[in-house]
């Protein structure tokens, strides 16, 4: 693990989060809070929670124990605002992985998010439902936009994806999901795609989701992506089984 770290952003401090949608769609999510929390989903049903990203890592035929003791005592010295430094580090300059991301590039963000959970401070986050509510914002996921898809979205040209964000609303056990979207050329300076979904606590550390409805807003826009709907569901519908491992 590198030890250079830069200031991070002011959002740094906030809640973060991580999740996973488990099921054949990998999802690794991990959000920020507009309201200074964080949050994250899983994406492998057969998944074990992590004891130590430290201790379960590849060991060298030619390591001696010493050697293996000094690593594992480094990584238990990194601290998690340090882990955060490096993955905001990690995740500059990759527009949230939407449109792809080197495998290096990709192994190192998911090794600090494993990091994270290693360090989850609320084991069982169904329980404290309340650190989950509020208004997230996605700065990562492994769902990738690419080549067909891409075009027939109009991702490369006239379309660029703005925002995406996360409502969860507790007391309604509903979840709004805006992905934000200026297009060029039709004096549109912004419109969004609106997902509308109900959830439901299926175990300690998991929540199922259930789609209900969605919409495009303004019209001009829902024109542009009518005949291409059932793809965009396809990519950001959030239905499904989603494990929280790390809230804070």
């Amino acid at each position: 693990m590198s030890s250079k770290l830069i200031q991070p952003p002011p959002m740094a401090a906030s809640r973060e989060a991580i999740s996973r949608r488990t099921g054949n769609a990998k999802m690794l999510l991990p959000f920020i809070n507009l309201n200074g929390k964080t949050l994250s989903f899983s994406d492998n049903p057969f998944r074990l929670r992590p004891m130590c990203i430290g201790k379960v890592t590849e060991q060298s035929s030619a390591s001696s124990p010493n050697e293996q003791q000094v690593e594992e005592e480094e990584e238990e010295d990194i601290t998690v605002s340090q882990i955060k430094e490096e993955l905001y580090e990690a995740l500059q300059g990759i527009n949230r992985g939407v449109f792809g991301v080197k495998s290096d590039k990709k192994a190192e963000i998911e090794g600090l998010v494993k990091l994270l959970e290693c360090r989850n401070p609320t084991p069982e986050p169904t329980g404290e439902l309340d650190k989950i509510g509020g208004c997230w914002k996605l700065i990562y996921s492994t769902i990738t936009v690419l080549g067909s898809k891409r075009t027939k979205l109009g991702l490369r040209d006239f379309v660029s994806l703005g925002d995406l964000l996360q409502q969860i609303d507790i007391a309604q056990g509903k979840t709004v999901h805006v992905l934000k979207f200026d297009v060029r050329g039709l004096n549109l300076h912004d419109g969004e795609f609106r997902i509308v979904a109900n959830f439901k606590i299926i175990s300690k550390t998991s929540v199922e989701i259930t789609y209900e409805s969605s919409t495009i807003m303004p019209d001009q826009l829902m024109n542009i992506f009518k005949k291409n709907m059932n793809l965009l569901l396809g990519i950001f519908n959030p239905e499904g089984l989603f494990e929280i491992s790390y809230p804070f």
